[in-house]
């Protein structure tokens, strides 16, 4: 097992150096710098000179090769440092990554279990009652479902739930007068806001999830120690949830490690659409104002997020099934 975690881990680090020194260099060689920015929006006639740019530049480290930048960003790094924002007041970034991240994982995380939780009696009803008409109908609802892309839902949503019965607040996580509402007033308020995008967060997950379970329970019924357990008069029941779903387990496990990164990550589109103020809608900001040290903070978190997210995926296949080592 300790064999197994030390070259687990030393693949990991190579894995985010790479990773890293990709993005860095692919955000560096993006059109406009945080001081073209910045004279983007400035009053024509009070533009910056050449020599101010320049000031502005070896200020952020811009006057250096980006390979070079990189290795300075990676040293920090190392010494636990993410860098300041160029846009955000000379803001640490990672004082920006805690700022938001309450935000980005009340969406994520109440839609994840969301899914799961309704994904897995999903699958297995759609697995008992196999090619009858109840199931066909909810396989396709949900094929239509996972079809349908989650910026135009949240804009049926928004036309829906805002614009024709005016029943939940179009964007934001908090309305104006949030700070003088009670306690349990507060807490209606972020339902309302929240419900969007939870939903938005939650109908691809839940189609995906619930076809994946499916799929592979199928595929599971059909082996030869079910047809045993049927011969020898073992309930529908206990075939389903005793003997064919204990062996999904690994590529749901699998799945679970996966999906991590979500927790944080967000999804940019959606935050951007409802105004939502998670990280999605800071990398989105990050971007569109060439902020490198946002930018490679979030990627390096999210990236970090998902080697994790493999690694304990790999871990818990001993758990769920005994037959798998790491000796």
């Amino acid at each position: 097992m300790t064999s197994y975690l030390i070259r687990r881990l030393g693949i990991a680090v190579v894995t985010l150096v790479l990773i890293t020194f990709l993005v860095y260099g692919l955000i560096r060689a993006m059109p406009g710098t945080p001081a073209t920015n910045q004279m983007a929006v400035m009053d024509p006639s009070k533009q910056l000179t050449p020599e101010a740019i320049a000031r502005i530049n070896r200020l952020y480290g811009l006057d250096k090769p980006w390979y070079t930048a990189y290795f300075v960003w990676m040293t920090n790094v190392v010494q636990a440092d993410l860098g300041v924002s160029f846009t955000r007041n000379m803001r640490p970034v990672a004082d920006l990554i805690v700022e938001r991240a309450p935000a980005t994982l009340m969406l994520s995380a109440t839609s994840l279990v969301l899914a799961y939780v309704l994904s897995i009696p999903i699958g297995l009803w759609a697995t008992a009652k196999a090619n009858t008409l109840p199931e066909r109908t909810v396989s396709t609802a949900l094929y239509m479902l996972y079809s349908l892309p989650a910026f135009v839902a949240a804009l049926y949503l928004q036309l829906l739930f805002y614009v024709k019965l005016d029943w939940l607040p179009l964007y934001g996580m908090r309305s104006d007068n949030y700070p003088s509402l009670s306690a349990a007033a507060r807490a209606l308020d972020l339902l309302k806001h929240a419900a969007m995008p939870v939903a938005c967060f939650t109908y691809v997950n839940l189609a995906y999830y619930s076809r994946f379970i499916r799929a592979n329970m199928q595929e599971v019924v059909r082996q030869d120690y079910i047809r045993t357990a049927r011969a020898k008069g073992v309930g529908p029941r206990a075939i389903i949830y005793k003997h064919a779903f204990r062996n999904t387990l690994i590529p749901l496990v699998t799945l679970m490690g996966l999906s991590l990164p979500g927790l944080f990550s967000g999804a940019v589109i959606l935050e951007q659409i409802f105004q939502w103020p998670g990280m999605g809608r800071l990398y989105f900001e990050a971007i569109g104002q060439r902020d490198y040290n946002v930018i490679m903070g979030l990627t390096l978190m999210f990236s970090v997020l998902t080697l994790a997210g493999q690694l304990l995926a790999d871990m818990l296949y001993a758990v769920v099934d005994p037959r798998v080592t790491y000796s």
